[in-house]
């Protein structure tokens, strides 16, 4: 089997490694999307920090999985729990006054809280790791929130692009960025601009014919359900010059599965835990 997983990550066509995707940061043991948990993914040596853009009623991007502030996982203004808000409609000043930090996820037992934690703008993460010591070559996969469905909960697709472009540009990251949406739309509009800015189209259990997806689109990478992809489709994937970066996958079994097919990177909620594994069986330096 090692030899197995050794020639499948020698044959990857990235840089001859699996690389580590920590989603929303270090979600399984951090609060999501908390510089915090940027904070510590980068201790544990992600080669890529995976996060969620939505967009703020002044047009600040904003770090956060949800279009709306959850009471789940954020307490409001007065330090409770409230009812959820949507973040198109508070400016940037109305949504520091979240607290998404106290709160210990009950899906994740090993998560650490971080008091105070507020949810940081994409400028905020883009100034933590360039003053991360060691950082110089992670990079950021950066999904944008938007749904067709209910277009008042993010700018127009063009819009958002633009957004993102922007503050990539400014940043001088986009060699280092990954733009990737469930919805193809945002993807587009950045390719029409931007075309050194890398697109990931993510998929669901609704949508499994990846080879089809990616010939119709100007596409680097397809982001699959890990449970859903296919040594063939990795195959054809490759063979179209598109790489694969499966999530989510936390636990060993699953590593071991994403390894034999033999796919560019992993999406995981525990980076410190893929990133020892790997090590262990001699797939990472």
């Amino acid at each position: 089997m090692l030899a197995i997983l050794l020639s499948a990550v020698l044959s990857n066509p990235v840089w001859g490694g699996l690389l580590v995707h920590g989603h929303r940061g270090s979600r399984g043991t951090r609060p999501e999307n908390t510089l915090a948990a940027f904070k510590e993914a980068l201790r544990v040596g992600v080669d890529v920090l995976e996060l969620d853009l939505a967009v703020t009623k002044d047009d600040v991007l904003v770090v956060t999985h949800d279009p709306r502030l959850e009471p789940e996982i954020c307490l409001g203004p007065d330090g409770k729990p409230g009812k959820p808000v949507p973040i198109r409609s508070l400016t940037l000043a109305e949504v520091r006054g979240y607290d998404c930090g106290s709160l210990k996820n009950p899906r994740f037992p090993r998560q650490v809280p971080a008091p105070g934690e507020k949810v940081p703008t994409l400028a905020e993460v883009f100034e933590l790791v360039a003053k991360t010591k060691g950082a110089e070559k992670v990079q950021f996969n950066i999904e944008t929130k938007i749904f067709p469905a209910y277009p008042e909960a993010a700018p127009a697709p063009d819009d958002f692009a633009e957004l993102v472009i922007a503050a990539v540009a400014e940043a001088k990251l986009t060699e280092r960025v990954i733009v990737q949406s469930f919805d193809r739309r945002t993807l587009e509009a950045v390719k029409a601009v931007q075309t050194k800015l890398r697109t990931a189209q993510l998929t669901s259990d609704n949508l499994v014919d990846f080879a089809a997806l990616a010939s119709g689109g100007n596409l680097d990478f397809i982001s699959p359900d890990y449970q859903w992809v296919t040594k063939a489709d990795v195959d054809e994937l490759h063979r179209m010059k598109v790489e694969v970066a499966p999530w989510t996958v936390n636990d060993e079994a699953g590593w071991a599965k994403m390894v034999e097919l033999g796919v560019d990177a992993v999406i995981t909620d525990y980076p410190e835990d893929l990133v020892a594994w790997l090590k262990k069986r001699g797939l990472r330096k």
